[in-house]
């Protein structure tokens, strides 16, 4: 059974999977929005897959700090990516799951984002923002949502 906090958004690329996996990770940079919301921190950064599994999402800083956000744990070309996902706040064993699909459609990609997870962190974690139940799982989905939206323009730029 899935949980109500399990987020899933869907969005459309006019790009074949393999295009579509490529933006998603090679392009990463591109198409993430900037600002706390989306990153880490306020400090100029870089986020950057190294492809596959075992590779790490990651925001590299021009101090030379670096963040792990992910780790890759599924790295199937023009199909799946699933990555262990940690949030800037979480400790040492808290961790979520985020699965990313790229299935053929019309000629262009439809990108699944599930997350997942969620029920394995605390209600009172500050990255819920005092929300549990469908109300976290609206306010995660919407930031998903955003980030898709993102990620679907940029890939429309492509050549």
């Amino acid at each position: 059974m899935k949980s109500a906090e399990t987020v899933k958004v869907t969005t459309f690329v006019d790009v074949s999977p393999e295009d579509a996996l490529d933006v998603f990770t090679r392009e990463t940079d591109l198409w993430w929005r900037r600002g706390p919301r989306y990153r880490t921190s306020d400090k100029r950064g870089t986020m950057r897959f190294e492809p596959g599994a075992g590779g790490r999402l990651v925001e590299s800083f021009d101090d030379g700090a670096e963040r792990d956000i992910g780790r890759v744990l599924v790295w199937e070309p023009a199909s799946r990516l699933v990555l262990e996902w940690r949030a800037q706040n979480f400790v040492h064993d808290e961790k979520t799951e985020v699965d990313v699909r790229f299935e053929p459609l019309n000629g262009g990609t439809r990108v699944v984002i599930e997350h997942r997870g969620w029920d394995a962190i605390r209600a009172d974690h500050p990255a819920r923002h005092g929300l549990t139940g469908s109300a976290f799982a609206a306010m995660i989905g919407h930031w998903w949502a955003e980030l898709a939206t993102s990620l679907r323009a940029h890939a429309a730029k492509r050549p």
